[in-house]
């Protein structure tokens, strides 16, 4: 990995945690599952109020299986393959242009004092992490 690919990743990781960025990736799948599984069980139970109450106690099941699994993104961001931290390098580099800098000190400060810009970024990692990670994000 290149450094400036590697000052890129810093700078997302730096902009995610000021703004507590945190993120989960989709399972909705287990949560369908374990409402049908309640409702089957409760059907083959208790008949048509069987469904009812399993589909019930199975969705609030599958609720809790899925919540509370959101990370702190920059720990994901530093967990990426090398192929998914190029694509996130490309769309941040896209919004930073022909921007030049040292070492990754001086790109954040940059980034980090020109407000306009630090939000482009910020957009920029919301936008990869829902569409290419396909996380849920939720950030202060």
């Amino acid at each position: 990995m290149s450094r400036y690919m590697e000052d890129v990743v810093r700078l997302c990781c730096e902009i995610s945690a000021e703004k507590n960025i945190k993120a989960a990736f989709k399972s909705c799948s287990k949560g369908a599952a374990a409402a049908g599984s309640g409702a089957f069980v409760g059907g083959l139970l208790g008949g048509p109020v069987g469904i009812a109450v399993g589909s019930a106690v199975g969705g609030v099941l599958g609720a809790w299986m899925t919540s509370g699994q959101f990370k702190p993104l920059p720990e994901i961001l530093m967990e990426l393959a090398p192929t998914q931290k190029e694509k996130l390098y490309s769309d941040v580099m896209a919004v930073l242009g022909t921007m030049k800098w040292t070492d990754p000190a001086q790109l954040i400060s940059q980034v980090m004092g020109n407000g306009i810009l630090k939000d482009q970024v910020f957009a920029a990692i919301v936008s990869y992490a829902t569409k290419e990670l396909k996380t849920d994000v939720r950030y202060d």
